[in-house]
């Protein structure tokens, strides 16, 4: 298998890149089969890559082997139609062996999710993606979230020594603080060294594009991927009123439903996936699952925004 060059997937993650929900059996295993026809879905669509396992597929709640089953599944269900993105966290140590994982399936690029419980020192922090980096020949993304509490020499500091390093992705909702990141490392490496996505979700597009986002990662995109791919095209084009638009008709009344309670914004996308015909099953502990009122009233939501069903898509196949 030819090894993937780090730059030539670059290009490829501005968009809409899917963070599909991981769908488990009614004994809470995870449904291989089911990992593989949602990813033909999206593979189908307009998304631009797909991120295997997500945050949205609990890859915090995944044994180390059920991570590398789900990536191994998505990569042979996609079959080369978009890049695959692997996830990679937890310790340098297991990331490091994920990463490499990653590659030896043919994953096109790794998203590295902050380490496990410490709050690491800066510079040790940069270390841990140096680790993983030296496992692989992927382009890594580092994921700023929760420990990995990037400031903007940071962010400079780590794309100087990890060559591979090729886009940073912001789940802070700091929409300051990335622009500010963004404008730093671009005054010193240049305008294309990074691509940089947002990474808080479809009702938070309008704000990061605005400040210099090129792409950002969908949960939407799980059951609606031409929703995610019409909201990039209205973001990266600048049609900000198009973005409102849809917030208020149609990604606000969802995302009010996932805020509601934590976990609800990975529970509610596998109750809408359900509900759609999808497979998905229930999210695990600790995450909460939906009330049956909620349920119903998810259900109302989808029947009024005319969202596909499996069905019918399976009629337009």
């Amino acid at each position: 298998m030819p090894a993937i060059r780090p730059e030539d997937v670059k290009p490829q993650l501005r968009g809409a890149l899917a963070f599909p929900i991981t769908p488990f059996t009614p004994d809470n295993a995870v449904d291989i089969d089911a990992v593989k026809t949602n990813a033909d879905l999206l593979a189908r669509s307009r998304v631009a890559a797909i991120v295997a396992p997500s945050g949205t597929g609990e890859f915090f709640s995944l044994t180390p082997d059920e991570i590398n089953t789900v990536l191994q599944a998505t990569v042979e269900a996609v079959d080369g139609r978009k890049p695959v993105v692997a996830a990679a966290g937890f310790g340098p140590k297991v990331a490091a062996e994920q990463a490499a994982f990653a590659e030896s399936v043919g994953a096109s690029a790794v998203m590295v999710v902050p380490p496990y419980y410490g709050k690491p020192d800066p510079g040790a922090l940069i270390d841990y993606y140096v680790a993983i980096a030296e496992s692989t020949s992927l382009g890594l993304v580092p994921y700023a979230r929760d420990s990995a509490e990037f400031t903007p020499a940071m962010v400079r500091e780590l794309a100087e020594r990890v060559p591979s390093v090729i886009a940073f992705k912001d789940g802070r909702g700091n929409v300051r603080l990335f622009q500010q990141i963004r404008e730093h490392v671009i005054g010193a490496l240049g305008q294309d060294r990074l691509v940089w996505l947002g990474g808080t979700g479809d009702d938070l597009l309008a704000p990061y594009f605005a400040a210099g986002a090129e792409g950002y990662t969908s949960s939407l995109a799980c059951f609606w991927p031409e929703m995610s791919a019409e909201l990039y095209d209205l973001a990266s084009s600048g049609d900000f009123a198009g973005l409102r638009e849809r917030h208020e008709a149609i990604v606000g009344p969802i995302y009010e439903l996932r805020q509601r309670k934590r976990g609800y914004e990975v529970s509610i996308m596998k109750a809408a996936m359900e509900l759609l015909g999808h497979k998905a099953g229930p999210a695990r502990p600790p995450l909460a699952n939906p009330s049956e009122s909620e349920i119903a009233e998810l259900s109302e939501l989808l029947r009024k925004l005319d969202v596909p069903s499996a069905e019918s898509r399976q009629a337009l196949a």
